[in-house]
């Protein structure tokens, strides 16, 4: 079944009570934590590209199967390790989209001082072609925070269609901009942020793309994103939010929810390698539902549902 148009807002999406639905502890390489799963339709089963580390927080990325969207089998071993010296500490966060063959990766490489978005293809999820860092010299906390040097770039989503015969991509931790391309390799991208953090709202400290956009039944280019504040008390709260954009002006926002859609709810949700924190990066129609899945407190793996009624 084809993925029908959506409206804005999306939703509501409820969270599973069979949560979490991947936990870590399988393999040496995912035994402390799973979390922050990009997920694809793949021959009408599931595809989870997850983030997985042991006790020494080193990231690989994981592939794991579903018939149902709940119940996942995972393969045994990783589809991606650190291999370069930007990643040397970890190949993170995930986000995935098939266009024309070919899947298009975009990850996070860490090195313990800057964070480096990056992208990768394969044609079958498991066997990657690293073609590395996306956005030197970028530096997508600019104006919010200091960071460790003079760039940072995280959270690739791609649309997997042209707009006036070029490719959107929104990017960005702390802020989140636009760049645009032609074939999906090579990336322009756009100084001027298109969102920024608004201070005393749930996105009062930082925001950072969460899944692939997609289309609204308006045409509009809906666009989840993850949001962060800092608590006076210590430590930080994540919860999910919406933008609507007009994808004829990519780099402006035409709406935006004022209250999130998902935010820490349950135990998993409030406790885990870093607390209070719900973080989606993947999105999936299957058998006429929508499921996102998203990362509890850096420790397991949860999943909302959202079944639209039949027009």
């Amino acid at each position: 079944m084809s993925a029908p148009a959506v409206d804005y807002p999306f939703g509501p999406f409820v969270p599973r009570p069979e949560n979490p639905v991947l936990r870590p502890g399988r393999h040496d390489w995912e035994s402390a934590n799973v979390y922050n799963p990009a997920a694809l339709s793949v021959d009408g089963r599931i595809a989870l590209v997850y983030r997985a580390h042991a006790d020494d927080i080193v990231s690989h990325l994981g592939l794991a199967w579903s018939d149902d969207g709940i119940t996942f089998e995972t393969e045994p071993d990783p589809v991606m390790v650190p291999t370069e010296d930007y990643e040397r500490y970890g190949c993170e966060d995930p986000r995935v989209v098939f266009v024309d063959g070919t899947y298009y990766l975009t990850y996070t490489g860490w090195d313990r001082h800057t964070a480096r978005l990056c992208l990768a293809t394969s044609t079958d999820l498991r066997n990657w072609d690293k073609h590395g860092p996306m956005f030197p010299g970028i530096n997508t906390f600019a104006g919010v925070r200091k960071t460790p040097g003079p760039e940072w770039s995280k959270g690739g989503v791609i649309l997997p269609e042209q707009i006036d015969g070029q490719y959107l991509m929104w990017f960005g931790e702390g802020n989140i901009h636009l760049a645009t391309s032609s074939d999906l390799l090579h990336w322009k991208a756009d100084p001027t942020p298109v969102l920024r953090p608004e201070p005393g709202t749930f996105m009062g400290d930082l925001v950072e793309t969460g899944p692939q956009p997609i289309r609204t039944r308006t045409g509009h280019v809906l666009l989840m994103h993850n949001s962060a504040v800092v608590r006076p008390e210590g430590g930080v709260y994540y919860a999910c939010g919406q933008v609507l954009i007009d994808p004829r002006r990519p780099d402006t926002v035409v709406a935006k929810l004022t209250e999130p859609w998902l935010e820490p709810s349950t135990f998993e949700d409030q406790h885990g390698l870093v607390d209070n924190v719900t973080f989606v990066e993947g999105l999936v129609f299957h058998r006429g539902t929508w499921f996102a899945y998203y990362g509890q407190s850096d420790t397991t793996i949860g999943v909302a549902t959202f079944t639209p009624e039949e027009s």
